[in-house]
C-alpha cells in the first residue's frame, strides 16, 4: 500500500480551519447585512461578493499576487508590520482563500437569514431584547442550518482548491503546499501510486462533506418567520 505525505494534508486542513473561522467571523454580519438590508447598493455587493464562483481562479490569484505584492499599499504594510510578505506564505494562502471561498458562506447564510423572516426579531424587539442579543439568542439559532452549511462547504471548497493557491502560495513544501499542490506535482513526475493516494484522499472528503450537508439540510428545517 502506497502511503502518501501527509505533510500537504495536514497543512491543507489548517488552511482550511482557519479560513473558515475567518469567514465566519466576516461572513455572518455581511450575510445578515444583504438579508435585512434595503438599499440599493445590495446587488453589487451581491455581485461583488459572488464574483469568485464565475471567475477563473487563476484570474483570481493573480489579482491576489499583485495586491500581496511589498510594491502594494495592504502588501507594503503587511511587509512593514511583520516583516515578512503576504505573497508566497500561509498567511496569504489565508487571505486569498477567505476570499474566493467567500460565496460559499455568504450565500448560505443569506439565505437562511432571509427564510427566518422578520417576524422573530420584532417579537424579540417587544420582549426589549437589544438588537445584538435578538442577532445572537433569536435569529443565529434559526438560522444554524445555514451556518453549518456554510461553514461546511467553505471548509471543503478551501480543501479542494488549486488556482488561486498556486498563484499566490507556489509550492513551499511545510508552508505553501497544499494537497491540490501536492497531487499536481507528483503528476508532473509521473508519481502516478502517490498522485492516487492523495486524489483518492480527497474524494473521498469530498463526497463525505457533500453527504453530510445534504443529510443535515434534510434533517433541519429552518422555521419561517
Amino acid at each position: 500500500m502506497i502511503w502518501p505525505d501527509l505533510a500537504p494534508i495536514w497543512l491543507s486542513m489548517k488552511l482550511a480551519a482557519v479560513t473558515t473561522a475567518l469567514l465566519l467571523l466576516v461572513g455572518t454580519p455581511l450575510a445578515w447585512w444583504l438579508a435585512t438590508t434595503r438599499t440599493r447598493a445590495r446587488p453589487f455587493v451581491e455581485a461583488f461578493t459572488a464574483l469568485p464562483l464565475v471567475l477563473p481562479p487563476t484570474v483570481l490569484g493573480f489579482y491576489f499576487l499583485i495586491l500581496f505584492s511589498p510594491g502594494s499599499v495592504l502588501g507594503g504594510l503587511w511587509r512593514d508590520s511583520t516583516g515578512t510578505t503576504l505573497a508566497f506564505s500561509f498567511s496569504g494562502l489565508v487571505l486569498a482563500s477567505a476570499l474566493y471561498s467567500l460565496p460559499f458562506m455568504v450565500q448560505p447564510l443569506q439565505s437562511a437569514f432571509e427564510a427566518v423572516g422578520r417576524g422573530p426579531m420584532e417579537a424579540a424587539a417587544t420582549l426589549r431584547a437589544g438588537r445584538l442579543d435578538a442577532f445572537f439568542n433569536v435569529a443565529l439559532p434559526l438560522a444554524r442550518r445555514g451556518v453549518l452549511t456554510g461553514a461546511v462547504l467553505s471548509f471543503a471548497h478551501t480543501i479542494g482548491e488549486f488556482g488561486v493557491v498556486l498563484m499566490v502560495g507556489g509550492n513551499i513544501p511545510g508552508q505553501t503546499r497544499v494537497i491540490s499542490i501536492a497531487i499536481y506535482e507528483q503528476v508532473e513526475v509521473l508519481d502516478y501510486a502517490q498522485a492516487h493516494a492523495l486524489s483518492a484522499i480527497l474524494l473521498v472528503f469530498s463526497f463525505t462533506t457533500l453527504l453530510l450537508v445534504y443529510t443535515l439540510n434534510r434533517r433541519a428545517p429552518v422555521r419561517m418567520g
